[in-house]
């Protein structure tokens, strides 16, 4: 089984992409921890209409804008006729039409299973943007009930619950948990500070060491994006991927930015798909275990697809390159 992890992917046009890579590296399965743009909601719709199984967690940029759903009586336009009927034209917040886009296939605080693949993604908190404190903490209590990270921590514990035994789980999450380094190219490193910082999610790392602790559920692979490869300031690149004591492999899929022109020279900033080339980390996954991870850039020119470069980041020995 080969799953695809893409993160921060910010372009209309980069949904062209993840049909490449299918025909490329034909995928079992996509997980996208974005964020997909400032609320981008045609590039959603780009993504949800793609023909493979995939989940989906909204990242911070994908509530860039709306700080609280549209109210049920939100007026976008009024209407009199005959002096005597009033209408009222309601507009979703784009927001709200991004997860009504998604569907299922959106993930957060709740798990999706795979029966044909014998996989289940578990999904963490929607729009985070790392650090100790919520973001975006009214639409987190509309839709979730969220008031602080103990509670956002007990909704990731409790959505991983009931998983098929014969199931691989795989939690999602936009960003990583705290733990993993607090060194500015640390996997969820502050970069942008003098002395770096741990920036990672406090409630995703509670409900992970609640789940070791009080459950059999085994989940030998975290991913995550949002910390991008490229550090700022010059500083040189982050790490992507730590293996921890306890063997669970954490995978930063943030690699910013992801689509570049053929000549290397600047990022592509217009939806033509032509003369590209894409980035992608691409999972094995072999008997249940991972096996394999890789950075893997394809070349797009038209129709045709090539895989052009791969960086090994794992594999199975347990030994990460990166």
């Amino acid at each position: 089984m080969d799953l695809k992890n893409l993160s921060d992917t910010r372009l209309r046009g980069n949904a062209a992409g993840f049909g490449a890579l299918h025909r490329q590296v034909p995928l079992s399965s996509l997980s996208n921890q974005c964020d997909f743009g400032n609320e981008n909601l045609e590039l959603v719709q780009d993504v949800a209409a793609l023909n493979f199984p995939k989940a989906v967690i909204l990242g911070n940029h994908d509530s860039w804008s709306t700080q609280q759903f549209s109210s049920n009586y939100a007026l976008d336009n009024i209407m009199i006729s005959n002096s005597a009927h009033l209408f009222l034209f309601r507009k979703k917040d784009r927001v709200q039409l991004q997860l009504e886009c998604l569907g299922q296939e959106h993930v957060g605080y709740k798990r999706l299973d795979f029966p044909l693949l014998k996989l289940s993604i578990v999904g963490g908190r929607p729009f985070s943007c790392g650090g100790q404190q919520i973001f975006r903490k009214r639409l987190l209590s509309a839709r979730y009930g969220i008031q602080d990270m103990e509670g956002s921590a007990k909704r990731i514990y409790e959505a991983a619950l009931g998983t098929p035994e014969d199931h691989l789980v795989i939690l999602l999450a936009h960003n990583g948990p705290t733990g993993l380094g607090s060194e500015l190219n640390d996997i969820c490193g502050k970069d942008w500070v003098f002395g770096g910082g741990d920036h990672g999610d406090p409630d995703l790392a509670q409900a992970i060491s609640h789940l070791k602790e009080t459950t059999n559920v085994s989940f030998p692979l975290v991913v995550f994006g949002h910390m991008h490869k490229e550090l700022a300031h010059g500083n040189g690149r982050r790490k992507m991927i730590v293996v921890g004591t306890d063997n669970i492999i954490y995978l930063n899929g943030a690699i910013v930015p992801r689509v570049k022109r053929s000549t290397n020279e600047t990022s592509l900033q217009a939806s033509n798909s032509d003369g590209t080339y894409r980035a992608f980390t691409l999972v094995e996954i072999l008997n249940g275990q991972v096996n394999k991870i890789s950075e893997s850039w394809v070349s797009v020119v038209g129709n045709e697809t090539t895989l052009e470069e791969e960086h090994i980041l794992f594999k199975s020995n347990g030994q990460s390159s990166r």
